[in-house]
């Protein structure tokens, strides 16, 4: 572990020098912005689409989901080297590249004509969408934060869960009847080429040392301080993949990625086969979005106060809870009840997933950190729908594979609650 400070060469920038805000407040706008423009590649939007995909494809609900599910892991095995890149190159260039590509493969969603074309698509959506774009947009806003990172993280939680999660799928719910699911995938990929790109290319500054400042907006953080403590302690990767900590919560926010995926992917049939309409389970994302961004925005505020450990377990009970939940739907109030509980799971889940990392790890080799970190979260999440669809096929309901998975969380808090402790900090490299 390194105990300094990140090195840097100053640089000029009339951008930053014109703000008349800390910088790091314009890279949590456009961090936030990515993030609710990853929407496309997640699974409560794409969700929205299976239907049509199964009956315009004329494919089976297990294959679809055995295509999401490879396509999911496949996209999950270019992400340690998406973060590689990042601590090579800067957030910068790799946001910029991960947008062109993300809305491109958007506008070829509009052009699939079977079953290969749909798992390349889902491969590249699930890449590029939930996996890149979401780990540079992080990388980016806590290069600029450190001792406000909670509090930043849960603003741009709130957002990306309001306009996001929030909005998007009643949005493209109520596109596709209007234009055709194909035209809303293509509409969706000019959306993101023509807000993201020129946001990423124009205001994006990789990190604050590189124009003589320091996170948080101190501009003599250590100088004011008056002795030598480091701002933060860097751990490289294989430093950090030595500690207990990092794969149990690894494992835990995996876990969470497999089950809430498998739901959300499958949330439209399950609302269905309790005799929920289409528009009832669209409904439904707000609340899981408003609850989600109030408990983010919270948690944001007391992730340096409360053990990450205990913050996880409640994640995971709630996840449990939820499983069951789904199982015995009866109606639109109980459906509400569900909702504000995933809102809960998915708020502690994503301010733990923002801050964890750099919180215990430090900034310096963040990239490589979170791009292992993230490959195990969306491959993870690669593992939920397929037995979901096989289940639901063989079955005939989700009723057995739901109260069969709620064990696992269960069992995955009291592991957390033992085992995953803050990692020791030594001084000094």
């Amino acid at each position: 572990m390194n105990g300094d400070v990140l090195p840097h060469e100053v640089r000029h920038s009339r951008l930053i020098n014109a703000s008349p805000v800390y910088y790091g407040w314009v890279i949590l706008f456009v961090g936030a912005v990515g993030s609710i423009l990853s929407s496309p590649g997640q699974t409560y939007v794409i969700s929205v689409f299976i239907d049509y995909f199964i009956k315009d494809l004329g494919v089976d609900r297990w294959l679809v989901s055995t295509l999401y599910t490879a396509g999911t892991l496949g996209g999950s095995f270019a992400l340690p080297f998406v973060g590689r890149q990042i601590d090579k190159r800067g957030p910068r260039l790799i946001l910029g590249y991960v947008c062109v590509l993300f809305g491109l493969t958007c506008i070829g969603m509009g052009y699939v004509k079977g079953a290969v074309g749909l798992g390349l698509g889902f491969f590249a959506l699930r890449m590029l969408g939930q996996g890149s774009l979401g780990l540079v947009c992080k990388n980016a806003i806590n290069q600029w934060w450190v001792r406000r990172r909670g509090f930043v993280m849960g603003i741009a939680g709130v957002a990306a869960s309001l306009l996001g999660s929030g909005s998007f799928p009643g949005l493209v719910n109520w596109m596709i009847p209007e234009f055709g699911w194909r035209t809303s995938y293509i509409i969706l990929g000019f959306g993101v080429l023509t807000i993201m790109v020129p946001l990423g290319a124009i205001f994006i500054r990789n990190r604050p040392e590189d124009y003589g400042l320091q996170p948080d907006g101190h501009a003599e953080d250590n100088e004011a301080k008056g002795d030598d403590e480091p701002l933060e302690v860097n751990w490289t990767l294989d430093e950090a993949i030595r500690t207990p900590t990092f794969w149990i919560v690894s494992a835990s926010l995996g876990s969470m990625s497999a089950l809430s995926t498998g739901m959300t992917f499958h949330f439209f049939s399950i609302f269905d086969d309790s005799g929920l309409s289409s528009s009832v389970a669209a409904s439904v994302f707000l609340p899981i979005a408003a609850v989600g961004a109030s408990v983010q925005f919270a948690g944001g505020l007391l992730i340096d106060r409360i053990p990450v450990r205990l913050m996880v377990a409640v994640a995971l009970l709630l996840q449990s809870t939820a499983l069951v939940m789904a199982s015995i739907l009866t109606g639109a109030e109980m459906a509400l009840g569900m909702g504000v509980i995933m809102g809960m799971r998915g708020g502690l889940q994503l301010i733990v997933s923002s801050v964890v990392w750099a919180k215990f790890f430090g900034r310096r080799y963040l990239g490589s950190i979170t791009g292992v970190s993230s490959t195990l979260m969306v491959g993870s999440s690669a593992l939920g729908p397929m037995p979901l669809g096989v289940a639901r096929d063989i079955f005939g309901s989700y009723h057995l594979v739901l109260n069969a998975f709620a064990v696992i969380p269960t069992i995955l808090a009291v592991l957390c609650l033992v085992y995953a402790k803050t990692p020791g900090r030594k001084s000094g490299p």
